[in-house]
């Protein structure tokens, strides 16, 4: 496989001071790699700091939610030709030296998809009540998709677009994870989870779901699977 045929997709809303950061580990560690950045109509200076990296840019005239982002994101890798696509935060949370490993697994036909999973590596001041939420998620996926995962709310992920033309994300917002699993069970998609680090700073925890949120989002999951 050609290195150009993989996509790092990163959904953006007002990261002003942490963008910077991200974009350069990226573009310095894979500058082989076609980068996409999705701005989903950030009322910060996001937008600008992202000019300064050679990347593609694209941007919502309204925001839509993360979901959204990284559907613009898979769309636009597809038209040029990526058959990888690395689903990637913005925030700084995620380390890109596991970029590789989650490709390899893709590249040799062993996985159609992988998913990061920070039980199976480290955390990095990961708050006890984070910690019991995101165990509580995975009990909620195993009861609604059947698979059992360690860890089902990560948004570091490698997926082979090549191979599932018809993998779409039609929920918005943060609902998308849930149905991200859904698409695994419903594509029969060969998946594994990876160990990977998740790095939580003050910055990322004060922009972290609260458990309120987290609860809106199981709602919004069953709303949008009803709306179908």
């Amino acid at each position: 496989m050609k290195e150009s045929e993989i996509a790092i997709v990163i959904p953006l809303y007002n990261e002003e001071s942490v963008i910077d950061h991200v974009l350069s580990e990226l573009t310095g560690m894979f500058p082989q790699y076609s980068i996409i950045v999705v701005d989903d109509n950030s009322t910060d200076t996001s937008y600008q700091h992202v000019l300064n990296h050679s990347v593609y840019l694209l941007k919502h005239i309204i925001n839509l939610g993360q979901g959204a982002a990284l559907q613009t994101g898979i769309e636009y890798a597809r038209e040029l030709n990526c058959k990888i696509v690395i689903t990637f935060d913005s925030d700084g949370q995620h380390d890109p030296k596991y970029i590789e490993p989650f490709i390899a697994p893709l590249q040799n036909n062993e996985a159609d998809i992988i998913l990061g999973s920070r039980f199976l590596g480290t955390t990095e001041n990961m708050p006890l009540q984070k910690k019991y939420l995101l165990k509580a998620s995975r009990v909620f996926t195993w009861m609604t998709t059947g698979i059992l995962l360690t860890d089902s709310h990560n948004g570091f992920r490698a997926i082979h677009i090549g191979r599932f033309p018809n993998f779409e994300i039609i929920q918005n917002r943060m609902a998308h994870a849930s149905e991200i699993i859904n698409i695994i069970k419903e594509l029969k998609m060969r998946y594994q989870e990876k160990a990977c680090t998740i790095r939580y700073t003050e910055y990322t925890l004060k922009k972290g779901q609260s458990m309120w949120n987290s609860i809106n989002i199981v709602l919004d999951y069953f709303l949008g699977n009803m709306m179908k």
